[in-house]
């Protein structure tokens, strides 16, 4: 006879085990650069703050500036004081957690410098019993990637995985992955001469935040919303990352990324997977990334002759942001004045498969748009008929997941207004972690550091979900390198964008939602 008991004893294994970060030195190369102050060293100390950092760890700094441990051990601390999502800082807690800070002086290509890294560490080994266990995070320029993984090989820092049996060695590779196919496939063949695919960590922050991570969850543990998770019932999708903030002073690495490359191909892309994806066979690593990477494979081709007519591209001129007068893209620092860079671009796809056949997706993605906002709209298609009067029908239901700020999720749908007429109003039923939960979510960096810790690689990318996702969009950015557009700049900073954009999802019937 069946029973409750029997029918949840299939689930047992998906129950959530406990991870602990093995012992370790985490050595970060480009330890002085905006990254490290901003979110490396922040989430280390919020982990050591909420013991999850391995009882036996350390963190060296590795950099081409000449300092030594207590001023690098000060600077820190004056960016935990400002960007630790915890404050003020506890004092007790930093006395303990500085001691194990280090600052080590080198260049990226001296080979004299690795074979001195190789006695710090195993010093270091020694003093915190962390059994030679490594994390490599690479926070550099990526022409320095190869470089530096060449050069920890040749000193032995690297270790082969099927000859490694009590200690392990780790690479995370901060994001760009290449900058178009050729390159990704290049730099991935490079690596792989000296690292398995194992040992590699493609990091994309968007993967470790709270409500990304909860995209599974929310899909496959809510049948009411699974249920109707298809192109039955689902009208269109847009995904919406804006940002109110210009490119400040990254002009020379916004020169040669742009939008597409330094957000679509990556953070939104993830995004797109991670709601289109089949059911994973289970939630081990692989499982998740196979579907994923099915989501991107499946996305149409864009045909080059057709490409303007389902991407568009922006740069944003001079205007006004929250009341204040902004220069535009072109007069930047260290920006050409007659720069064809992207900063903004939206863009059609459909995915050939059984689940989304016919279901449009809409991804845009600017600077200096009105304000801050990365979130995913799933909306439903209307009824097949309405009981009601046409001009009272109300508007569509739209199911809202908000990555950041005010992380959480929610539901618009159709009310009747009280009182004796029959006028239907939407509203919203809305889900915020911060009140529900009365915490302030973990720093993605917390979660995707110590997951590289424990050895899972879950929430890093793949490399064949790099190189489909590449595969994709090279053929868009081939195109603009021909093509160069003839109205930048084309939109006012404080907007939302070109009107070619609301063009091109006008043709369907349909408009951006408002923020």
């Amino acid at each position: 006879m069946f029973n409750e008991e029997q029918q949840c004893h299939p689930l047992d294994e998906f129950e959530e085990v406990s991870k602990e970060a093995s012992p370790c030195i985490l050595v970060i190369f480009g330890a002085t650069g905006d990254l490290t102050a901003r979110k490396l060293v922040p989430a280390l100390y919020n982990l050591a703050r909420d013991g999850q950092l391995p009882a036996h760890f350390a963190c060296v700094g590795f950099a081409r500036r000449d300092k030594n441990d207590e001023i690098f051990r000060n600077e820190m601390l004056e960016a935990v004081n400002k960007y630790s999502r915890v404050k003020p800082v506890d004092k007790a807690l930093w006395e303990t957690f500085s001691e194990q800070l280090f600052y080590f002086q080198s260049e990226f290509h001296d080979d004299e410098g690795y074979e001195r890294l190789v006695q710090y560490l195993n010093e270091l080994d020694k003093r915190f019993d962390t059994k030679g266990n490594r994390v490599f995070y690479l926070s550099t320029q990526p022409s320095f990637f190869t470089t530096i993984v060449e050069k920890l090989h040749a000193h032995h820092l690297i270790y082969k995985v099927d000859e490694s049996q009590d200690h392990w060695s780790r690479v995370i590779i901060e994001k760009p992955f290449g900058h178009d196919l050729k390159s990704a496939v290049e730099l991935q063949k490079e690596l792989t001469k000296y690292l398995d695919e194992s040992q590699i960590y493609r990091i994309d922050h968007y993967l470790g935040k709270e409500t990304v991570q909860n995209l599974l969850v929310f899909r496959f543990c809510n049948p009411i919303f699974e249920s109707v998770w298809n192109n039955q019932y689902v009208d269109h999708v847009q995904i919406t990352v804006s940002e109110e903030i210009g490119i400040g002073t990254r002009g020379h690495f916004w020169e040669e990324a742009g939008m597409l490359r330094d957000i679509v191909q990556n953070h939104v892309m993830q995004l797109l997977s991670l709601v289109a994806m089949e059911p994973p066979v289970n939630l081990n690593a692989d499982s998740i990334h196979d579907e994923k990477v099915k989501v991107i494979k499946a996305i149409r081709p864009f045909p080059v002759k057709h490409i303007d007519h389902s991407v568009v591209r922006g740069q944003y001129g001079p205007g006004f942001v929250d009341g204040q007068p902004v220069i535009g893209y072109r007069q930047e620092k260290d920006v050409s004045p007659t720069s064809n860079v992207e900063t903004y671009m939206a863009m059609e796809l459909h995915l050939d498969n059984w689940r989304w056949s016919g279901v449009p997706f809409y991804l845009r993605a600017g600077k200096r748009l009105p304000k801050k906002v990365t979130e995913i709209a799933i909306t439903f298609k209307n009824p097949p008929s309405c009981l009601f009067h046409r001009s009272m029908c109300g508007e569509p239901n739209i199911l809202v997941i908000r990555i950041q700020p005010n992380e959480g999720i929610s539901l618009k749908m159709n009310c009747k207004v009280p009182g004796l007429s029959n006028a239907i109003q939407p509203v919203k039923m809305d889900f915020l972690y911060g009140s529900y939960f009365g915490l302030t979510p973990p720093e993605a960096y917390e979660r995707l550091i110590c997951d590289c810790m424990t050895g899972d690689n879950t929430l890093f990318a793949r490399v064949d979900e790099v190189l489909a996702s590449w595969q994709l969009l090279t053929p868009v950015l081939d195109y603009w390198a021909a093509q160069a557009p003839k109205d930048f700049p084309n939109y006012a900073s404080g907007t939302w964008g070109p009107e070619a954009a609301e063009s091109m999802i006008a043709r369907s019937g349909r408009r951006w939602r408002l923020l």
